[in-house]
């Protein structure tokens, strides 16, 4: 079984910044996919952004101000948000996928962390 912890998040003003970044522990044996979502209140969860070995992918609404990146040797995802808006609220998960090491396919979520932006 694979673990995320998530850090990071809080209240910031419109136009700040925060940085959310998401641990993974456990028997793993190979990261496929990581990346970002959230959900605001009464919405579905929406894709943020993802990081693959192929490259990365964002959102329409936070390209040019949100910035994935990960550490390989520690297994953590972290998301530089910058120039922050009050439609960026929601509560961000971060997501993993990949192979443990006993060969079995791994989608794990992390607690969740809000985010609020006041105007």
């Amino acid at each position: 079984q694979v673990q995320l912890v998530e850090s990071g998040g809080g209240l910031v003003q419109a136009g700040g910044s925060l940085r959310l970044t998401c641990a993974a522990s456990g028997r793993i044996w190979r990261i496929n996919d990581m990346g970002w979502y959230r959900q605001a209140p009464g919405k579905q969860r929406e894709l943020v952004t993802t990081i693959t070995s192929g490259g990365t992918n964002y959102a329409d609404s936070v390209k040019g101000r949100f910035t994935i990146s990960r550490d390989n040797a520690k297994n953590t995802i972290s998301l530089q948000m910058n120039s922050l808006k009050p439609e960026d609220t929601a509560v961000y998960y971060c997501n993993i996928r990949g192979i443990t090491s006993t060969i079995v396919d791994f989608n794990s979520w992390g607690q969740g962390t809000q985010v609020t932006v006041s105007s």
